[in-house]
Formats: C-alpha cells, sequence, structure tokens
C-alpha cells in the first residue's frame, strides 16, 4: 500500500491522519488522531449520525467496536515499521456503559507484538480516562508468509 510507505517517509512523525483519510469508514467516521512523544490518542467526534439509540441517546455500539479496532492498529502502526496494514485476526470488547453523545477518545497497548502476529488492548473514554465505556484486546495479523 503506497500509503504506508508515505506514513513512514513523512519526516518527524508518521502521518497517521493522511492514512485515516484514505480509508473511507474513517473518513466517515470523522476519526482524528494526536501524537506527543510515544503516546497515541485517537478521537471520535460526536455527530449526530452516529446514534444509535435515540431513546438515550447512546452512540451505536458497532461505531465503538470499530473505534476499537482502528486505534489498535494505529498504535500498532505507530510503534513499527510495517509497510502494509495489519489484518484483524479476532476482537473481544467489553462495553463498560453507554456512550452519552459527546467526543469519544481512544487509546491503545501493544502488550506483545511477534514477527507475525500483535496482541492489543484498547480502550475508550469520553469526559474522564478513568472511567473507560469499552474495552477490547485483539489479536492482529503483521505479516502473511
Amino acid at each position: 500500500m503506497k500509503i504506508l510507505s508515505k506514513l513512514h517517509d513523512a519526516g518527524e512523525g508518521k502521518n497517521l491522519s493522511l492514512l485515516l483519510s484514505k480509508i473511507p469508514y474513517t473518513r466517515f467516521l470523522g476519526i482524528n488522531v494526536r501524537t506527543a512523544g510515544s503516546l497515541l490518542i485517537t478521537e471520535l467526534p460526536f455527530q449526530e449520525k452516529l446514534i444509535g439509540n435515540p431513546r438515550l441517546p447512546a452512540i451505536h455500539g458497532g461505531v465503538l467496536g470499530a473505534f476499537l479496532e482502528v486505534t489498535a492498529v494505529l498504535q500498532i502502526l505507530y510503534d513499527s515499521s510495517l509497510q502494509r496494514l495489519p489484518k484483524t485476526i479476532d476482537i473481544s470488547i467489553d462495553y463498560l456503559r453507554s456512550a452519552r453523545p459527546v467526543d469519544v477518545f481512544g487509546r491503545a497497548i501493544v502488550t506483545r507484538q511477534g514477527r507475525r502476529v500483535a496482541n492489543v488492548r484498547c480502550e475508550i473514554w469520553q469526559d474522564d480516562v478513568n472511567k473507560p465505556i469499552a474495552l477490547s484486546h485483539g489479536h492482529f495479523l503483521l505479516k502473511e508468509d
């Protein structure tokens, strides 16, 4: 993927925003990313179209699951020099509380990265980083034979 080579040629930091702009679903969701040193924070700005339950209102669980997965993949790319996007092997998600109609933030930790597979934990929150709204744990394929 040519975008990933541009990602690594971006000079000072990896241009993850460029990558996000090239993926239609992340563009639709409006996902942003910020970096500060080794810390990567993703942001899902609230939009009315993200509401899954208008009675509460609450952001759709599928949107939150996708946001967790994107956050994990971005962290893998940020921590490595991969030339292709990691593929999701499996991901488990724990929904802890309803996501209110406000911005959502995320961060991930690559708990183990081998030559072929990475294990990643991820959490997302809204107003308080100590009160996550969902957590995930996933395995991602880094390299195919």
